[in-house]
């Protein structure tokens, strides 16, 4: 039986799209992307490596806004 982890296959379908050039997409082609990374995000987020990126995340954002204000 073979399992396919929906995260790892997400996170190469968006490897493989992010690599094509810019000025070759379509409009649909960029939508379509946006929706797979975010369907990515709702997959990653409940996983504590989701949690681990999200909260370095945040104390980067903290970081910035500590010395820009």
């Amino acid at each position: 039986m073979l399992t396919i982890n929906i995260a790892l296959l997400l996170a190469v379908i968006v490897f493989f799209r992010l690599r094509r050039r810019t000025q070759a997409r379509s409009r649909v082609e960029e939508r379509t992307t946006v929706l797979i990374v975010l369907a990515l995000g709702v997959v990653i987020a409940p996983t504590q490596a989701g949690q681990w990126l999200f909260d370095a995340i945040g104390q980067l954002a903290e970081g910035i806004a500590q010395i820009t204000f």
